[in-house]
């Protein structure tokens, strides 16, 4: 157990780092639909408060509002599709192959929230990513980045839309988002979004629906203090599609079958969730230097989880159907964040100073009687559907889990000269865990404390060039033990992980342009042959990100790159994984956003995108593959006036060739390795259409 005080930490950490940004003054007024350039995007890097992305020495991604309505975009999870790094379809969010976990990797306006629960991507004016290690700057969390999702806020002048649309299913959809001043002065000011999206799925028989309500109010107390509050409920209904395939033993999967295939879902099964979230910012602006704000959040997410489970029993295509109601039915989650930032000068030395704390309480319920239920067995080539098992009330829950999580921050940003600078951040964290049993008995129990830090340095030969290299050091909180292990539901003590990244970030008139070499290292748990899950071994991934974001020429816009992997096991318990590759990650990585502005057309547009992920091992000793797949995506835009209203005309279609292919391969074990390590996968969606018209008044 390692123990140290906050002080003594940052003396251990005082080593290079990274290069000075302009500190940003409070906002006390409503950004009214800014469009900064990519050269000019900012991000929220935790206690460090916005910087500009081509100054930092990370690789950070973020996705524009213009980006997510050009492709009508409906779920975060589409939010991830053009960064080449991310994985989101099928699991948790992470990036540079490394799992993230249910909470410490996601973030509504930088307090955590639940990963595994739906948002509608409407409630979002767009996404900011970190990739790989971050704990130095938000606290213990998985080697896996960080996202960071932006909720829309309010304008100072009246703002109305009007949406309706249509897509595969069939599926119609109405969405409202309005905008403006509450009073004369403009210092009160709201923000509301209302979405209806439902009808069937891609499968005959299937059902969709989403429902949000979204209200965001912004209050200019004073001239330099802010009070941000946000609420939003969003109910995800989704029955009917396809389940998830796994793989018995010894097994490899087949070509992946058509989508549309009635059966390969049940009628009944799927997910019901219903997330109610609700935050308040108070920001102040002290003297124009030093900046302070304070957050707090709480989120209710409830599920109801029946997905099938196909697992396959022979190569040719048999498998046999289950079902489970075990897993949580409600998470609830306290979070909070408090931040200073402020500029000195001494000794003719630029400091930059960030100080903060940040936090939360999470808690698990799971369904008293839940269990796993086998429905019967059947074939690709001859799905059935099987009757509705007795599902559990899902109300009925008890206290399966606690898990608390408290950082204390501090950086300091020095710049010597318009060239050189350095960053020095860390973290001091204390983390606890417990697990419950149905009679309410304490079942297992961790607690824990340690530094996480980072180092950087940054040198600007010219100003458009920035050069960088880091290094990170980050604790997070210990696996918990699968249900097949003699400890199942211990959780195992905090990890700790390591990574070095060398990277450029060059800006070409509109066009920002990053590249990164990393390694990142981390400690590996699976079930041993005697049948306890404990840590034993390392995963270490090693790669290359490009990317591409802005404008290409004043009409051509680019938004993507291309990532190369190594993911490899060491030190594992076993000769036949010992240096192999890690299920489910592919080696190479690509996609490609791109719209032309049509001349003469204002507000008009053609797109289209293209995303590549390689082949992936779906078995810890590298025996069995699933192949590699290409889809492509086209859509158009048309501005015009209708009765003297703006009005867009849009049409998308996902997956123009109706390419049929396995999405994300899930290993066994949540950090990839669980010793049976048995893959699971899900299909990808089939050729999608969407169009619609948006009125503008």
């Amino acid at each position: 157990m390692v123990k140290c005080s906050l002080t003594s930490a940052m003396l251990l950490s005082a080593f290079p780092l990274y290069a000075a940004t302009e500190q940003p003054s409070l906002t006390v007024t409503a950004a009214a639909n800014q469009t900064p350039s990519s050269i000019d995007k900012k991000a929220t890097l935790g206690s460090l408060g916005a910087q500009e992305i081509r100054n930092t020495p990370w690789s950070v991604q973020t996705v524009s509002p213009q980006l997510i309505k050009r492709q009508q975009l409906k779920s975060v999870s589409d939010l991830y599709r053009y960064m080449p790094s991310v994985q989101g379809d099928g699991a948790r969010p992470q990036t540079r192959g490394m799992q993230g976990s249910v909470v410490q990797n996601s973030m509504i306006d930088g307090l955590n929230v639940v990963s595994t629960t739906d948002y509608a991507a409407e409630q979002f004016e767009g996404i900011e990513v970190v990739n790989g290690l971050a704990g130095s700057l938000y606290g213990p969390a998985n080697p896996a980045g960080l996202f960071n999702f932006v909720s829309k806020r309010a304008s100072d002048i009246p703002q109305h839309s009007l949406t309706f649309a249509a897509g595969t299913g069939p599926s119609h959809q109405l969405a409202g988002d309005v905008s403006g001043p509450l009073d004369s002065n403009d210092r009160l000011r709201y923000r509301l979004n209302m979405l209806d999206d439902e009808g069937n799925g891609y499968v005959s028989g299937s059902t969709r629906r989403r429902q949000l309500f979204s209200l965001a109010l912004d209050a200019n107390l004073t001239d330099r203090t802010v009070l941000e509050t946000n609420f939003s409920y969003y109910h995800y209904y989704e029955k009917g599609l396809p389940g998830k395939f796994a793989l018995a033993n010894g097994l490899s999967f087949p070509s992946a079958p058509n989508p549309e295939t009635a059966h390969l879902g049940q009628s009944y099964a799927g997910n019901d969730n219903h997330t109610l979230t609700a935050g308040v910012h108070f920001r102040h602006d002290f003297d124009g230097n030093w900046q302070g704000e304070v957050g707090v959040l709480r989120q209710i997410a409830d599920r109801e989880s029946t997905a099938v489970t196909h697992t396959f029993t022979d190569n040719k295509g048999s498998y046999t159907t289950t079902t489970s109601s075990a897993t949580a039915s409600r998470f609830t989650i306290n979070s909070y964040m408090a931040n200073l930032n402020g500029e000195v000068a001494s000794g003719g030395i630029h400091h930059q100073i960030a100080t903060g704390l940040r936090g939360f309480v999470w808690k698990n319920y799971n369904p008293r009687n839940g269990g796993t239920f086998t429905l019967g067995s059947a074939s690709l080539d001859n799905p059935q559907a099987f009757a509705e098992p007795d599902y559990p009330d899902f109300t009925r829950r008890y206290h399966s889990a606690t898990a608390t999580q408290h950082a204390f921050l501090l950086s300091d940003n020095l710049q010597f000269s318009p060239e050189w600078s350095l960053l020095l951040a860390g973290s001091e964290n204390l983390l606890s865990s417990a697990s419950y049993n149905k009679s309410g008995g304490q079942s297992s129990h961790s607690s824990d404390s340690g530094l996480s830090s980072s180092a950087s340095l940054m040198y600007k030969p010219v100003d458009p060039l920035t050069l960088y290299v880091s290094y990170a050091d980050s604790l997070q909180q210990g696996d918990t033990a699968p249900a097949t292990a003699n400890n199942a539901g211990n959780i195992l003590a905090p990890y700790r992980s390591r990574q070095v990244e060398v990277g450029s970030k060059l800006a070409v008139n509109k066009l920002l342009l990053t590249a990164a070499l990393f390694q990142i290292k981390r400690p590996f748990a699976y079930t041993h042959a005697n049948g306890d899950y404990a840590q034993d071994g390392e995963q270490r991934n090693r790669g290359l990100e490009l990317m591409a974001d802005g404008d290409a020429t004043e009409r051509l816009h680019v938004y993507g790159g291309m990532t190369w992997l190594d993911p490899r096991l060491l030190n594992s318990a076993s000769q036949q994984t010992e240096d192999k590759q890690i299920v489910g990650l592919p080696r190479f990585t690509a996609s490609l956003f791109a719209a032309w502005d049509l001349p003469m057309l204002s507000g008009s547009d053609i797109h289209g995108g293209i995303h590549y992920v390689g082949r992936r091992t779906t078995d810890n000793q590298n025996d069995a593959w699933v192949g590699s797949y290409t889809t492509l995506d086209a859509g158009a835009a048309y501005k015009t006036r209708l009765f003297n209203t703006t009005t867009t005309f849009r049409l998308d279609i996902t997956n123009l060739t109706n390419r049929h292919y396995w999405t994300n391969i899930v290993p066994g074990g949540l950090n990839g390795y669980s010793g049976v390590g048995y893959a699971s996968a899900q299909l990808g969606e089939p050729r999608m259409a969407q169009v619609s018209m948006q009125l503008n008044f």
